[in-house]
């Protein structure tokens, strides 16, 4: 059993040549990373850092945050982790609260320089292979080090100081319920033992290169860095998971073979990637899938779009690590283990808890008496284990709330199966009580996120307001199109589940509130309750405009001829200047006329440098053309084609904006193409849309919402 530090050194020694850490184009081998470790240990060794200290750094998702992390243990300081978004101010009260030593970063900290003793953690970096020390002294010769010699850069080459495994080796500082962060402290031994979990649980290879675009002050993406390096495999770093583009890039340059992400990174993803979404994500060997769990429809479809890749699903906190192993691969075929969140370890003990404390389950010498619970009587979840934490920094009352002779006990419900399998209910604060009827939000959010018009979905309970049941739920919606209806909804579910647990009122909104993570806060959606009650401004309209998505490959299905007449009413009765109506919308609906158009449009493109987004199978084009005479043209046809838009997305059918025609209407070619489909001569086309039912629902894309401004 040898430290992350040990591990990294001794494979500095065997493998130095094996790359451990990439960023874009900077990459650093285990020898490489060993020699930056011991660099920076020797900087902060000589400006008075010692063994206890408590050193903060901003944890950036870059090879220097790795290799000071590190440098900070190798000298036995205690790592405590800042987020790189946090404030100023945040940053400052974890400092104190801390009482730490030394704040690395780079973060502007002027207002607080006499409160934190500050370092450039970039020049730290650096420093640790330049002519020049940070603390301005030169380099001296090389030394014997652990795994052999000091590089020629390092500054001032100190020994390692082996820690005893009881040692406080990092401090994580985490938001509770209360709002006020609380540090959790992990010794040496809970941190080799969540490593060691982690690769257990996973299966990650020596070989393996996992992509991780997560922050690394966060408990998964640390717990899986670590495992990462201590088997001696790469970690590719990226900054932040909503960057399809950069995640295809990383997934080519590294042949990347796992990728890590939170659920609502997947459906991001999905999202940007569209039709790349699957040929993408189908290269890696596994993906695992942390800090929440994915709902049952999540599961259902990523295993069935990628059959070939091991989908994980892990329960873990900041206080276990991950705990709760699911292969989602194994157990998608399963309705009932399917809705698990994992299983234990052999050396990892689970116990369910009453409200008194008492086991539920069986545990120790009552292993025997009972090994399985039920959804009817569930309880909260304990964990015992080396891989807990030591207890909450400066915490004492809270420390021995959560651990009790030996278990980490959680805010989480859940019951057990016979197979071992726990299933999650929900935290105890969000379990609502119907007329003494028990509902689980999480029951209720992975059934009704198997309704087809559902993009994400939370439930929470809220006083009857009839006061007789206590609570009744209510359920939150994100919705992929106008069609939702209350009463479809409603039949869905009361068709799965049993009338008490059946949603009192449903609220549609654009996106649900979401933290720093992904995971859905629903401390915010009961503030959205609190301030709107059941006073619900969404409407079929506002519906129709906050879902509506641009929409470019289509199925074969053609549009029905009255659907298709009322969506160009609504095009005509658009506003048009001085109510001139001078415009005109061409419908094509062959499908051999609208490839023509297309091949054409491609080759004058070509010719005159325009760009044309891709569009595939639209069951009509209708070109929105204007007199050119009209000085109102462009705002008419703009008018009309989002009227169009927007009525053809209440039938369910998808469009999207085609633009070549606005740039390339004088071109000889176009303009004998137009007159064979009837456009008239003076006649300049604005805007050509695409219609069809769509293979897959358009991409989710974040708005700006600091774009509107009071003037008054």
């Amino acid at each position: 059993m040898k430290t992350l530090v040990e591990r990294i050194l001794e494979l500095s020694a065997e493998r130095p040549d094996a790359p451990a850490l990439a960023f874009k184009k900077e990459q650093l081998t285990y020898a490489q990373l060993a020699d930056k470790i011991r660099a920076i240990a020797g900087e902060l060794s000589a400006i008075g850092i010692k063994a206890g200290d408590r050193v903060l750094f901003t944890a950036l998702s870059k090879p220097e945050m790795a290799a000071v992390y590190l440098g900070i243990q190798y000298i036995g300081g205690v790592a405590v982790f800042v987020d790189k978004n946090s404030t100023a101010e945040n940053a400052a009260a974890i400092y104190e609260d801390a009482r730490a030593s030394l704040f690395l970063t780079d973060k502007p900290m002027k207002e607080y320089g006499d409160r934190c003793r500050l370092f450039s953690m970039k020049q730290l970096y650096a420093a640790s292979c330049a002519e020049q020390s940070v603390s301005g002294q030169k380099p001296v010769s090389t030394e014997q080090s652990v795994s052999g010699q000091w590089p020629v850069c390092a500054g001032h080459p100190v020994s390692y100081h082996k820690p005893a495994w009881e040692d406080i080796a990092e401090l994580l500082f985490t938001t509770g319920t209360t709002g006020k962060p609380k540090g959790v402290m992990l010794s040496y031994r809970a941190v080799y033992h969540i490593l060691s979990n982690t690769i257990e649980g996973i299966g990650i290879r020596e070989d393996e290169r996992v992509l991780i675009p997560l922050p690394l002050n966060h408990s998964f993406a640390l717990r899986v860095l670590r495992a990462v390096l201590y088997q001696g495999a790469l970690a590719v770093l990226q900054n932040g998971f909503a960057f399809a583009k950069e995640t295809e890039n990383n997934q080519s340059a590294f042949d990347c073979t796992a990728f890590v992400a939170v659920p609502a990174s997947i459906e991001i993803l999905r999202g940007q990637m569209q039709d790349r979404f699957v040929p993408i994500m189908s290269r890696f060997r596994y993906i695992e899938i942390g800090a929440g769990s994915l709902t049952v429809a999540q599961r259902k479809r990523l295993t069935a779009e990628l059959p070939d890749t091991t989908i994980y699903n892990t329960w873990g906190s900041s206080e276990s690590g991950g705990a709760l192993f699911t292969n989602v691969t194994v157990v998608s075929q399963d309705e009932e283990k399917i809705k698990t969140i994992g299983k234990p370890l052999s050396h990892v003990q689970v116990a369910v808890l009453d409200e008194h404390g008492a086991f539920l389950n069986g545990v120790g010498d009552d292993r025997d008496r009972l090994k399985v619970t039920d959804k009817d009587h569930p309880g909260r979840l304990a964990l015992r284990g080396d891989m807990q934490m030591s207890g909450y920094w400066n915490m004492e009352e809270l420390t021995a709330q959560t651990l009790r002779d030996g278990w980490l006990i959680t805010s989480d419900m859940v019951y057990t199966d016979a197979d071992g399998y726990v299933y999650m209910l929900g935290r105890a604060d969000d379990i609502i009580n119907v007329g003494g009827e028990k509902v689980s939000p999480i029951e209720v959010e992975n059934v009704a996120g198997q309704y087809e018009s559902v993009r994400e979905c939370a439930c929470i309970g809220v006083p009857d307001p009839n006061e007789v049941l206590g609570q009744v739920p209510v359920l939150y919606l994100a919705v992929n199109d106008a069609g939702f209806s209350e009463a479809g909804i409603q039949t869905f579910l009361a068709q799965r589940m049993e009338r008490y647990k059946l949603p009192a009122q449903y609220v549609v909104v654009e996106n649900l509130p979401r933290n720093r993570m992904g995971k859905i806060d629903r401390k915010a959606i009961r503030q959205l309750w609190e301030q709107k009650g059941a006073d619900d401004r969404m409407n079929p309209v506002m519906q129709a405009l906050l879902t509506r998505r641009s929409i470019r490959r289509f199925t074969d299905r053609k549009i029905e001829p009255e659907l298709l007449e009322m969506i160009l009413r609504a095009g005509y009765y658009a506003p048009t200047g001085h109510n001139m109506q001078t415009w005109r919308f061409t419908v094509i609906q062959k499908t051999e006329n609208i490839e023509h158009i297309k091949q054409v449009i491609l080759e004058r493109a070509a010719v005159s440098n325009v760009h044309v987004y891709g569009f595939e199978n639209p069951a009509c084009l209708i070109l929105i053309s204007n007199d050119v005479r009209n000085p109102n043209g462009c705002q008419d046809a703009s008018c009309a084609a989002e009227n169009i838009f927007l009525a053809a997305h209440s039938y369910g059918i998808g469009s999207t904006w085609l633009n070549p025609l606005f740039y390339l209407w004088e071109d000889e070619v176009i303009r004998e193409l137009l007159r064979g489909f009837g456009v008239p001569e003076g006649h300049r086309v604005w805007c050509m849309a695409a219609l069809g039912y769509p293979v897959a629902p358009g991409a989710v894309l974040a708005k700006k919402k600091d774009v509107v401004f009071y003037a008054d």
